[in-house]
């Protein structure tokens, strides 16, 4: 019985492997032994082998499907928790001694009253200033930066997110004809030593100064030039920042690349989007780019060797179904970054891409500590 299941097997691989090798054989040949194929199946023995056969061979194709399915299930699980997360906005009320407040929280505010009211920083990173900015949130709900001074007070805050109040009715998304009429002209230039710098005047962002303090007041260019995000800046403390730039040191670089991360996550909540997860691969690869455009004098997806940052992605071995690009060149700090990323259509549609699940930001320094910065984002 052995044999004649051999020979079945044998018999039965030649004739559905026929249309690989007829071409080399006879003709004659091949019409003879169908001849007597077709008659040697008839008899009982055979039929009765080739049903157990059928029958094995169905058995274990279909266990093959039933592991495959479990290995395409296991991949295609979710990897982020895209369910709607229930967060309650907190009522806000006028600020008692400034122009703004965020999050009900002033500048001279004591840590203790903000953790009291928000509890400890989901992440604490160095800014331009030498200080940390801790930011609070919620899965990137109600999110917004604090930094202290050395009693512990608020010197500065910052939000993007429904969280501005102001004794003028200014909040978010509020025109920039009604920042204007309560605040009058913005100033165009400000003293760092003995130098004036010149501020940008394209209508990305406005800088004020009032109550001791120096506000800048970010516009949406794609949403009518409407309030996108505040931040404040006590007087003292922007001060103390003796240039326009601050030293690109490896704490700044690392603290610019967790920040705007963080920025563009609160971004994605804002248009209702799951957040980005962190991959450190990638960021070695943004990097890489940040490095050699600032080593090498130039700003640029296309590096000197002609590489896409595709390329520089499959180099590095990071497997993706969609990818994309982002770089900032110049800005003050990842706040201003960001907030000129989203002012550019182009780098805009990626932040706010739906299919991206993985981030990396990459910053490096050129010699005059001018930052640049470039976001990898990726799926696979």
């Amino acid at each position: 019985m052995r044999r004649l299941l051999l020979l079945i097997i044998i018999i039965v691989a030649a004739f559905n492997t026929k249309p690989y090798w007829e071409d080399y054989l006879d003709s004659s040949f091949m019409n003879d032994t169908i001849a007597k194929f077709d008659s040697f199946k008839e008899n009982p023995d055979v039929q009765d082998a080739l049903t157990k056969i059928n029958d094995k061979i169905g058995s274990i194709i279909y266990g093959l499907e039933g592991s495959l399915q479990d290995v395409k299930e296991e991949v295609q699980e979710p990897k982020h928790d895209t369910e709607a997360v229930e967060v309650s906005k907190p009522e806000l009320t006028k600020p008692e001694n400034q122009v703004f407040s965020i999050h009900n929280l002033e500048i001279g505010d004591t840590r203790e009253t903000v953790e009291e009211m928000l509890g400890t920083p989901d992440r604490s990173s160095v800014n331009e200033y030498g200080v940390e900015w801790h930011a609070y949130h919620q899965d990137y709900h109600n999110f917004l930066m604090a930094a202290f001074d050395e009693n512990n007070q608020i010197s500065a805050l910052y939000t993007n997110q429904d969280l501005i109040a102001s004794d003028s009715g200014i909040a978010l998304n509020s025109s920039k004809d009604e920042v204007h009429e309560v605040l009058g002209e913005p100033i165009s230039k400000i003293r760092k030593g003995l130098v004036y710098y010149q501020l940008q005047d394209d209508g990305e962002y406005e800088i004020y100064q009032r109550d001791t303090s120096y506000i800048t007041v970010f516009y949406d260019k794609h949403e009518s030039e409407t309030v996108t995000a505040l931040q404040v800046i006590d007087e003292e403390m922007e001060q103390g920042k003796k240039d326009i730039y601050s030293d690109g040191s490896s704490e700044l670089k690392e603290g610019f690349e967790y920040q705007l991360f963080d920025l563009t996550n609160a971004t994605r909540v804002n248009h209702g989007l799951p957040v980005l997860s962190w991959d450190d691969q990638v960021k070695d690869t943004a990097r890489a780019h940040s490095l050699d455009m600032a080593e090498n004098n130039y700003f640029n997806h296309t590096n000197l060797e002609g590489q896409s940052p595709f390329d520089r992605m499959q180099e590095d071995n990071i497997t993706f179904t969609v990818a994309g690009e982002n770089l900032a060149y110049g800005q003050f700090s990842s706040i201003f970054a960001h907030e000129g990323l989203m002012n550019s259509m182009g780098h805009r549609k990626n932040i706010v891409k739906e299919d991206f699940e993985y981030l990396g930001v990459g910053v490096a320094f050129n010699e005059e500590s001018q930052p640049y910065y470039t976001e990898n984002f990726f799926s696979n």
